[in-house]
């Protein structure tokens, strides 16, 4: 029976009750009513609407029912009732009775749907917060596997300048990082209970809701009864994390795409992470890392589907709110699935070294050190660039690297180079000069490794 009945003559159409019903994806709220309903029921006993004896009924009918959801959450999809409000309150007078009737005392399905719905995001916010510590773990291990390893960079998909495989993985590991401070945020700020808001105005019963909140596990309780039925900042905060932590992941992946890709040859991935074409049995396809890049449309798509909805809302509650929850489920579970497949990338991931440090010496990635020389013999950078181009053009004619010209032919352009060009246009020379924090020389590289270790170790 639905919880309104009272006001109506005759039943909906099932067409509306089937459009206008939410379990089959609210069910994942089950445990969540149930905790927030147990410390209602405490709150009731405050204000006189319980007893103590009716409270502990009440309480063991309840945490009864919380194991058995826990044990089978999608015994719940067996029911034809509207949402998981009516589901939990129609087990619970099933078993106690008219008892279960009077627990709805002085609260509405708005308050309690946006409490369910912040204990839930809570709960899934330390998950996520476990899976992006995970995957910046792994992206440690392998900046360390592959600490030496050269790799060529890139600007416009063009040979820019060589850098390490190691600093390629810490790379990630920073935008992840930004991702997990936003998530620690948008928890703390969603950290507030509704519950006690009643519809719209408030409870009519003197209940505290700041002992309330905290029985429930919140910091504190919401200030204002008409924002907090209204509320769905956090969802679409902890969407919008979701969406730049999945754009972060999908550059990641499409770094590897191309680095996996017959043209670079630069790494090999796990068989555990690729499949093969039904027709030509030499393909090895990127599919795990494709389908992140795919999914993340997915994840950004639900995002901007929930600010559209929320636009135009009056204040308090419409239920237009309904849509918030399978677009947020969906974000969530989508983003937690990528993190932890791009760690499993990872697991298995070669690297071709003799390959990639082939790659880092071609394309004239060392351009830059022959301008810092001509700039340490005393000629202005901006000249120094214009030599150096004039330069490449003539090594590219000559189908020669910049450290195969012979002095004679860099005497072409400027007489002040001479023998000891040669040393700075050497890749390991390249790499060590860029000692300023945040570069590519070796010390560097093993000081990031060493604070992203230390960093991590600490935080767990």
């Amino acid at each position: 029976m639905a919880l309104w009945g009272g006001r109506f003559s005759e039943a909906a159409d099932t067409r509306f009750k089937q459009y206008n019903d939410s379990l089959r994806f609210d069910y994942r709220l089950a445990v969540q009513d149930i905790v927030g309903s147990i410390g209602w029921s405490k709150a009731l006993v405050t204000v006189g609407v319980l007893t103590q004896e009716e409270q502990t009924a009440l309480e063991i009918a309840l945490n009864t029912l919380k194991y058995e959801v826990e044990a089978d959450p999608e015994q719940i999809l067996t029911s034809d009732a509207e949402d998981i409000h009516s589901w939990v309150e129609g087990k619970l007078i099933e078993r106690v009775g008219d008892l279960g009737k009077k627990l709805h005392t002085g609260r509405s399905r708005n308050d309690q749907v946006a409490t369910d719905l912040k204990l839930w995001c809570k709960a899934q916010g330390e998950v996520l917060l476990a899976s992006v510590h995970g995957l910046q773990a792994k992206l440690v291990e392998t900046a360390r596997q592959f600490e030496t390893t050269v790799l060529p960079g890139y600007t416009h998909l063009q040979r820019a300048q060589p850098v390490t495989f190691s600093h390629w993985a810490l790379a990630y590991f920073e935008m992840l990082d930004r991702d997990y401070s936003r998530l620690q945020d948008a928890l703390k700020r969603l950290n507030t209970s509704p519950l006690g808001s009643g519809a719209l105005a408030g409870t009519a019963y003197p209940i505290d809701r700041e002992k309330l909140a905290l029985d429930l596990g919140f910091e504190r309780a919401t200030r204002n009864s008409l924002d907090s039925v209204s509320d769905r900042d956090h969802v679409v905060e902890l969407m919008s994390i979701a969406s730049l932590s999945m754009v972060h992941i999908s550059r990641f992946a499409e770094d590897l795409i191309f680095y996996a890709s017959g043209e670079a040859g630069f790494v090999e991935l796990s068989d555990k992470v690729t499949s093969g074409s039904s027709l030509m049995p030499q393909k090895k396809n990127p599919d795990a890392l494709e389908l992140i890049r795919g999914k993340t449309g997915r994840v950004v798509g639900s995002l901007t589907g929930m600010l559209l909805t929320l636009k135009a809302l009056p204040l308090a509650y419409n239920k237009d709110m309904q849509e918030d929850k399978e677009g947020l489920f969906d974000a969530l579970d989508t983003w937690h699935d990528s993190l932890d497949m791009a760690q499993l990338v990872l697991e298995g991931l070669k690297v071709n070294e003799p390959v990639t440090k082939k790659a880092a010496m071609g394309g004239y990635s060392n351009a830059t050190e022959l301008a810092d020389y001509l700039v340490a013999k005393g000629i202005p950078f901006r000249e120094a660039h214009h030599i150096v181009g004039e330069a490449v053009v003539y090594a590219i004619k000559q189908s020669k690297p910049l450290e195969d010209l012979a002095v004679s032919e860099f005497q072409q352009f400027s007489d002040v180079i001479s023998d000891d060009v040669y040393p700075i246009l050497s890749l390991e020379s390249t790499l060590e000069k860029r000692q300023a924090l945040g570069g590519v020389s070796p010390a560097q590289i093993s000081y990031a490794i060493n604070q992203a270790e230390t960093y991590l170790k600490n935080r767990s």
